[in-house]
């Protein structure tokens, strides 16, 4: 993969005095107008220090929620993420609005730039919009991986006409994380795919089932898979339009000798609440009035049996409703197992961080993506278009 880096540049002097204009993702939940959690911010500091430390002017801008384009409500404006920006970085970060003529920025310092997604032709990846950002620095630097699914105006668009375009630090670690774990895996490789709807994951499921030699799935999929494979499920999350598909899968992994490891036993309520009464029950012996909501301690404990065996393991969501501890010991000893192996691992998706943060185990994940739909597209071995943007521009100009 021939894509320049910002680390390469700020290495070779390269930086010293240019504007530099970094795609990082700050989009972070706020609660009254504070950052409610920074994980994104503070993953986007190296960069920027880079940058800095190398002498230049640097431009920093991302996206925040779903704005309305033309406007920035209340609850679009990256103030608050400009507040912890500079909190973390020990120096003031001012905050740009109306950027896309001019930025008026000096070496050794830095700017937030108001919430790219408010600029008419952002999503639709406006070809003079594009132009306009580029003619703002000498470099763009995409440190962005959750966005690099989505081509848009500062993803893709700016890249193909900057001066020089280059990955940062936070996306060069996912590109090579993501290929460590897809290209050259360790075997055995194990997938847990979670998640409520096996329509949203089939084509990950599809394209996993012919990659990986465990393929593990969770909540509302595992009831699909169930329903396909004859067991009563009650009144459980499911898409019985969707067995056809899940057979498919599973018989996918029979060919090539594997099966699909299905429930023996689950953990099943009469109500979706956090205080309703946990029963564990075989897989078999559900009723018509039951809801799933975990996998009982038989499948779990065979599961996390492979896990610990694998050399390789990619998780993205959880295998019953943690958020309700009643419900959150299958997730609890599948995340313990992953931490406990010697395989490499790596993780994404928001639910999946959450359960990494809940039960503690985040640094005994080998890495965990940014990314949320983006970690899925590159698992399916999609295309992502920001990274294709950089790789045209680093095959250019070798």
């Amino acid at each position: 993969m021939t894509i320049q880096t910002l680390t390469g540049l700020a290495q070779s002097g390269a930086l010293k005095g240019k504007r530099v204009f970094i795609r990082s993702d700050l989009n972070v939940p706020l609660e009254q107008g504070h950052v409610a959690e920074d994980t994104r911010i503070r993953a986007s500091v190296p960069a920027i220090r880079l940058a800095l430390d190398a002498g230049a002017a640097v431009m920093v801008t991302s996206h925040l929620g779903r704005p309305k384009e033309g406007t920035v409500g209340p609850d679009d404006t990256l103030r608050p993420v400009a507040e912890r920006l500079a909190e973390l970085l020990g120096r003031p970060v001012r905050l740009v609005a109306d950027w896309v003529g001019g930025v008026d920025v000096a070496p050794g310092e830095v700017v937030l730039l108001e919430n790219c997604r408010c600029n008419p032709g952002e999503k639709k990846n406006d070809p003079e919009l594009a132009r306009r950002m580029a003619a703002l620095c000498d470099v763009y630097v995409n440190d962005a991986f959750g966005t690099a699914h989505r081509a848009e105006a500062t993803t893709e668009g700016i890249a193909r006409h900057a001066p020089v375009a280059c990955a940062g630090p936070l996306l060069e670690a996912e590109l090579d994380a993501l290929g460590r774990a897809l290209r050259s895996p360790r075997r055995p490789m194990a997938a847990i795919v979670g998640g409520s709807k096996v329509s949203t994951k089939l084509s990950i499921l599809q394209s996993l089932a012919d990659k990986v030699d465990q393929l593990i799935v969770g909540g509302g999929i595992a009831n699909t898979f169930m329903l396909a494979a004859g067991l009563p499920i009650g009144k459980s999350l499911a898409e019985p339009d969707q067995v056809d598909q899940a057979r498919a899968v599973m018989d996918a992994m029979k060919a090539r000798g594997v099966e699909v490891p299905i429930p023996v036993d689950v953990v099943v309520a009469t109500a979706f609440a956090a205080d309703a009464p946990a029963t564990v029950k075989d897989a078999a012996d559900v009723g018509p009035d039951d809801l799933i909501l975990d996998i009982g301690p038989r499948t779990a404990a065979a599961l996390a049996d492979q896990l610990r065996k694998a050399g390789t393991i990619v998780w993205n969501g959880p295998v019953g409703v943690f958020e309700f501890e009643a419900f959150a010991g299958g997730t609890r000893v599948i995340a313990q197992a992953i931490a406990e192996s010697d395989g490499f691992s790596i993780a994404g998706g928001g639910d999946t961080l959450a359960a990494i943060a809940k039960f503690g185990i985040a640094d005994r994940v080998g890495y965990i993506s940014t990314g949320g739909g983006a970690f899925l597209e590159f698992l399916e071995g999609k295309t992502l278009p920001a990274v294709a943007a950089l790789q045209a521009r680093g095959a250019s100009e070798k």
